[in-house]
């Protein structure tokens, strides 16, 4: 979709992975790890949702060691589908350690 930051992509931050489904990269705000639906559009499938989830959880586990919860609540792109892994008990994930792979 023309216009749309998460259509375009762009290798602004960190990417920690992608498929044909999607792709997540810390999120330039939050400093999280963010999976964005590779469709435009508010209502991925529920295969496509799972899979992002599942995805995002793996990049957590693999890069990070803090507990997380899946925010999808798209307050800045209301329009495009895009999940942020929060860390619990908190919302930004500035000076969150990373693993090294």
């Amino acid at each position: 979709m023309e216009g749309c930051d998460l259509c375009e992509a762009a290798r602004i931050t960190p990417w920690f992975h992608e498929d044909e489904i999607c792709w997540i990269a810390e999120c330039e705000i939050c400093a999280v790890p963010m999976v964005v639906w590779r469709g435009h559009g508010v209502d991925p499938p529920e295969a496509d949702l799972a899979h992002m989830h599942e995805r995002l959880s793996w990049v957590v586990a693999r890069y990070f060691s803090f507990e997380h919860y899946v925010d999808d609540n798209m307050r800045n792109i209301p329009d495009h589908y895009h999940a942020h892994a929060r860390p619990r008990g908190g919302f930004f994930g500035h000076g969150l350690r990373r693993r090294v792979p």
